[in-house]
């Protein structure tokens, strides 16, 4: 591919950071995964940040400070990776899928509600997806998680940079939790951030991605796992985090670029709220004849990507769910396309995006959500 869909952006910082590393030995967990913590609690606004080995064990991590475990229920949207549904499962809770907004891709609060109805109001926790670096509707979901006094939880895996009326995303719930993957907008390679201003949810986390370590080598008060960072992600998580502002700005610019192209075509764009900054880790369309659209662009050499092609409650691993149709997500999962936005996008790649776009014919798609069979994978 000419343009890529993805292209992680390390530079002389994260290079010289990893270095230091290496000629120190002290190549695990350590100070520099602590200046990271602190740095990145710093960024999000929160008073605590525990460093995992990646988003998924974040997620699972936090849960499971957050007290979410044996006979629980999540309520979650199915309209994600699988990661996030995978981490109710490894804390011992079961996910409780309620439906996206298809304009926003996001947990919509009146499918929460819904879906808390029908349980007889049995949830314990609520954890929306900031899909694609859009942060959710955060105000209402808080709303709903007092009044049933559930815990709420962001995954906010794609969401490093964006803003909900002013406040980062990672400082909206009761926790939240970020992932370091190379493709997102910041990168460790691979690697996970907990944020929370909750002082026990902290202590607890802190416990559980060392093996339930209390005060002291070799003193564990409870179970726990390795899920633990190490000096290598954190001296490149360090670099990354200098450069964020500047690489969601680019990817901002280069997401008005796509959305002026995209003007005069039936392709919907994404939709920003009033209130709401998106950190666009993904720029993702809707079209009518999606395969047909990714076949004209590979052949003018533009990468894109389908996020997600099935949602989760039809996939194969989660084959037990017997709820009720999920008809948003089913029907976005047959239209939304990803195109190149990254940082590292030059203007003639720019431009070639636009003109494949303007070659090939992109069709309308249907705004009205009805219940689809979609094939379990």
């Amino acid at each position: 591919m000419s343009v890529p869909i993805a292209a992680p952006d390390i530079g002389d910082a994260e290079l010289k950071g990893v270095v230091d590393v290496l000629e120190s030995g002290m190549l695990a967990d350590g100070d520099v995964v602590r200046t990271f913590e602190e740095r990145f609690a710093d960024y999000c606004g929160t008073d605590y940040a525990v460093a995992t080995s990646n988003g998924t064990t974040a997620l699972h991590a936090a849960l499971v400070a957050a007290g979410v475990g044996e006979d629980d229920t999540v309520v979650t949207a199915p309209f994600s990776f699988v990661a996030t549904a995978n981490a109710i499962l490894f804390s011992g809770a079961t996910p409780a899928f309620a439906d996206v907004n298809p304009e926003t891709y996001n947990l919509d609060p009146s499918a929460v509600e819904e879906t808390i109805r029908a349980r007889d109001g049995d949830v314990d926790a609520i954890m929306p997806v900031h899909l694609y670096g859009l942060p959710a509707e955060m105000d209402r979901l808080r709303e709903i998680a007092d009044e049933h006094d559930t815990v709420l939880i962001e995954d906010a895996a794609q969401a490093h940079g964006a803003t909900h009326r002013g406040r980062p995303a990672g400082s909206l719930g009761n926790a939240a939790c970020f992932s370091f993957y190379p493709t997102k907008n910041m990168t460790t390679g691979e690697g996970g951030m907990i944020t929370t201003d909750d002082e026990e949810i902290a202590a607890a986390a802190a416990r559980f991605v060392n093996h339930g370590r209390g005060d002291g080598a070799y003193v564990h008060v409870e179970h726990g796992h390795n899920f633990r960072m190490t000096n290598l992600a954190a001296a490149i998580g360090l670099g990354q985090l200098d450069r964020l502002d500047e690489f969601v700005e680019a990817r901002r610019s280069n997401a008005t670029f796509l959305t002026e192209h995209l003007s005069d075509t039936p392709a919907i764009t994404p939709v920003v709220p009033e209130g709401r900054d998106h950190a666009y880790h993904q720029y993702t369309i809707r079209c009518g004849n999606r395969d047909a659209l990714r076949k004209a662009l590979n052949e003018r050499g533009v990468g894109s990507a389908v996020y997600y092609p099935t949602p989760i409650h039809r996939l194969n691993a989660f084959e037990w769910y017997d709820g009720p149709p999920m008809p948003a997500s089913e029907m976005l999962a047959g239209q939304v396309l990803s195109l190149p936005v990254h940082p590292n996008l030059s203007e003639e790649d720019l431009e070639t995006v636009a003109g494949a776009l303007a070659d090939a014919l992109i069709e309308p798609v249907k705004t009205d959500p009805t219940a689809t069979e979609v094939r379990r994978v």
